[in-house]
């Protein structure tokens, strides 16, 4: 993860599409990630290490699969590299990040929030 911004700098110059598993790398400039939520990934292992200090033996807890992956799509990465992203796949992403005036990102969420970053 340090080197994230590398990556995607990289990508950017070679004209590489790059897809990453964690949002972040596309909040740094990759092109789109697909894959497990990070912060709730951390969620359920504090909840994991709640368990266990409480007294549960690790072995008796249930291995837990990741219940929620997320699409996040990079619009100025892909300006940037001269893509075009079809609509149904934008309707289909989680957040999209774009460049709005005054040069700044906006990551919106396709489920009717987003923030400034």
């Amino acid at each position: 993860m340090a080197n994230r911004l590398d990556l995607a700098n990289f990508g950017i110059a070679q004209r590489l599409l790059s897809i990453f598993g964690w949002s972040e790398y596309a909040d740094a400039g990759g092109l789109m990630s697909y894959g497990a939520s990070q912060r709730d990934t951390h969620a359920r292992l504090a909840v994991y290490v709640d368990k266990i200090l409480k007294g549960a033996k690790p072995g008796d807890l249930p291995i837990e699969q990741p219940t929620k992956v997320e699409l996040v799509i990079n619009l100025k990465t892909a300006k940037a590299l001269g893509l075009t992203i079809p609509p149904s796949l934008l309707q289909r992403a989680d957040q999209v990040i774009e460049l709005i005036e005054g040069g700044r990102l906006w990551r919106g969420a396709n489920e009717g929030g987003g923030q400034d970053t």
